[in-house]
């Protein structure tokens, strides 16, 4: 019988977390198998993955859209940022007691001698008294929501400021020289056109949409048969039908877009709409200055 001497028993190294080196962890990747601390660890149907193999696993899957392409929309951060806007330049204009209107507000003569084109979009975001931000701030408040919400985030914002931009155009094609206007209503028109254009494309009951345009289409044209206008004001028809009919081309193209290549096609009836905007007021600049 012989006998040997025990051999020394080799020291168990823990392995460390391949993210976070100074960690020790028993745990591994349930894909890759690679040590992960608490804080890489990640719920599996079966134990634990790291974020690499979750990132991995996730390119996979298909991310939701709203109705017609846009991001999933939980809060609709846009409208209430168009009203935000929209509050704080009123607060301007009476704090500037009006300075402010003379620097922004849409005129003719301002955009054509001076270059000041901004006025085209700018003049969308004031108001004339209390009345008047009250009724287009209330229609982007009740249909904003709605319609940011079938669009999505960005195709929404687009559709705002085209519609907006649209009424100016149509202001520096046909207003007076010695007309000043301002007020969202050219582009809250657009949104009227988009409720009206997703309705119908949406299969639903759109004759209170339609009531809804007339009535307010007839409180436009209407006072300008009283002379100094309803309440000592006239409404500014250009923006409105401006904003309507830029609204219901560029919604018309988000929601009737082909779903197979829609994004695409989308994406340039947006900057083609901008084009054709850009491009009239070039026409009419030198038609005016020439």
């Amino acid at each position: 019988m012989t006998s040997q001497p025990a051999q020394p028993s080799q020291p168990v190294v823990p392995p460390t977390c391949y993210r976070h080196t100074d960690r020790e962890t028993w745990v591994r990747c349930q894909r890759c198998d690679r040590p992960i601390c608490p804080d890489c660890m990640r719920d599996a149907a079966v134990g634990f993955q790291c974020p690499d193999c979750v990132a991995e696993g996730n390119r996979g899957v298909r991310q939701a859209r709203s109705a017609f392409g846009g991001g999933v929309v939980t809060k609709p951060i846009v409208t209430y940022a168009i009203i935000g806007l929209i509050a704080l330049m009123f607060a301007g204009q009476y704090l500037t007691n009006d300075a402010l209107t003379g620097e922004l507000a849409m005129n003719v003569v301002a955009v054509a001698g001076l270059g000041e084109y901004y006025r085209l979009i700018t003049s969308a975001f004031l108001h004339f008294g209390v009345i008047h931000i009250l009724f287009n701030g209330y229609a982007v408040y009740a249909i904003g929501p709605y319609l940011e919400r079938a669009f999505g985030h960005v195709r929404f914002a687009a559709l705002y400021l085209l519609s907006a931009l649209g009424g100016g155009v149509l202001s520096y094609w046909l207003d007076p020289a010695n007309v000043w206007s301002a007020g969202a209503s050219g582009a809250v028109y657009g949104l009227f056109a988009a409720v009206f254009v997703v309705g119908r494309k949406l299969n639903m009951d759109v004759r209170g949409v339609v009531v809804l345009i007339a009535i307010n289409l007839a409180i436009t044209f209407l006072p300008r048969l009283i002379p100094g206008g309803l309440f000592g004001v006239q409404l500014s028809w250009t923006a409105h039908v401006g904003g309507l009919i830029t609204g219901a081309l560029v919604s018309a193209a988000l929601a009737y877009a082909p779903r197979n290549r829609r994004t695409v096609v989308q994406t340039v009836a947006l900057v083609g709409t901008l084009a054709v905007l850009v491009v009239l007021v070039i026409l009419r600049t030198a038609q005016l200055v020439g």
